[in-house]
């Protein structure tokens, strides 16, 4: 087994309910980044001296809170994710570092010198979220090989899916409805080859 490596991230699948995210910066980068966010939280907030007017109008319609101002040492003080999309190096760094005060978990945009985490590239269809990472060497390959992907799945999945919790709910626990459930998502499978 060969030991981890500084840029190789942990894939796990965060819970965000009750957790405060505050996202600093207001261009087209911070604009992707909340679209990301929002596919799986809605308790953001924003800060920048200036918003674009999608990333605005998009924050306004889901009930974001934004301040237009510059980031201010204390504001990640309540919270659990900070992600930084700023081009000024010296803010990236001072947020990561208060970050490792507060254990508020940090991305800084293309600064993986100043990040605790990485956004993968991902596809999200009703419960399946599949995510996709090169840890850094190639975030382009990630998200054309995100696209490969997504045209492999298959239209009735969420149906699929749909059933499956519905049976993994209704059926009591047990080796029995463990067998019955990987039978079935074998099936499915096997009728995709």
């Amino acid at each position: 087994m060969s030991s981890p490596k500084a840029n190789h991230y942990f894939p796990a699948f965060v819970k965000l309910d009750n957790k405060k995210i505050l996202l600093v910066g207001g261009g087209n980068i911070a604009y992707e980044k909340l679209v990301h966010l929002l596919d799986f939280s809605h308790d953001i907030e924003i800060i920048a001296p200036l918003i674009c007017e999608k990333m605005l109008q998009l924050a306004k319609e889901q009930g974001i809170n934004y301040q237009n101002r510059l980031y201010e040492r204390g504001d990640i003080k309540e919270c659990s994710l900070v992600v930084v999309a700023v081009d000024d190096i010296s803010v990236q760094k001072e947020i990561y570092e208060e970050s490792q005060d507060y254990k508020c978990l940090c991305n800084s945009v293309d600064s993986v010198e100043y990040c605790d985490f990485i956004f993968p590239a991902y596809i999200k269809e009703g419960d399946l979220t599949i995510a996709i990472s090169t840890s850094g060497a190639s975030p382009a390959f990630a998200k054309h090989f995100k696209t490969y992907l997504r045209e492999k799945i298959p239209n009735n999945l969420g149906v699929f899916l749909s059933e499956m919790k519905e049976l993994r709910l209704s059926i009591p626990k047990g080796i029995a409805r463990m067998k019955m459930l990987d039978k079935k998502a074998r099936d499915f499978i096997q009728k995709l080859r």
